[in-house]
């Protein structure tokens, strides 16, 4: 009888360790989550006056960067700016944004607000497609200001 009570005891303890245990599993890996801006000045960048910026921030020590912006850097026209901001070279504007993931492309209308975006690599399809989206839905047509590329 001592025996099976002995069993049962063990029993009763296993299972409550087992419990123990399985309430303290790590919680699952954390998931990135990058903060994209919502609006720019476009004071702070180039050619202001523009009726719309493609935005790249980038390191100089990220590889896929350098590729980010040199697919983004045929956009510019006479209506599109096209920029570059490294974080060596322009920190203020990285810390100014939050920006906390390279390469970020933005792409910004004439009064600051983002109106497309890019996180990571992209490819040049991906890059003229989100510019030339956000463009032909901007109000007053294809350019956001009624005149042509």
């Amino acid at each position: 009888m001592s025996r099976v009570v002995i069993a049962l005891a063990l029993v009763a303890a296993a299972v409550v360790i087992a419990l123990v245990v399985d309430r303290r599993r790590p919680a699952p890996p954390t998931q990135p989550r990058w903060a994209v801006p919502s609006q720019v000045d476009r004071a702070d960048f180039d050619r202001p006056d523009s009726p719309w910026l493609v935005v790249v921030f980038t390191s100089a020590t990220c590889t896929t960067c350098a590729g980010v912006f040199a697919k983004a850097r045929p956009l510019e026209t006479g209506d599109v700016a096209v920029q570059e901001v490294e974080i060596g070279a322009r920190r203020d504007l990285h810390d100014r944004y939050g920006v906390d993931a390279v390469p970020m492309l933005l792409v910004v209308d004439a009064e600051g607000v983002v109106r497309g975006s890019l996180v990571g690599p992209a490819s040049a399809e991906e890059i003229w497609s989100a510019v030339s989206d956000v463009r032909d839905n901007a109000p007053g047509g294809p350019t956001g200001a009624g005149a042509g590329a």
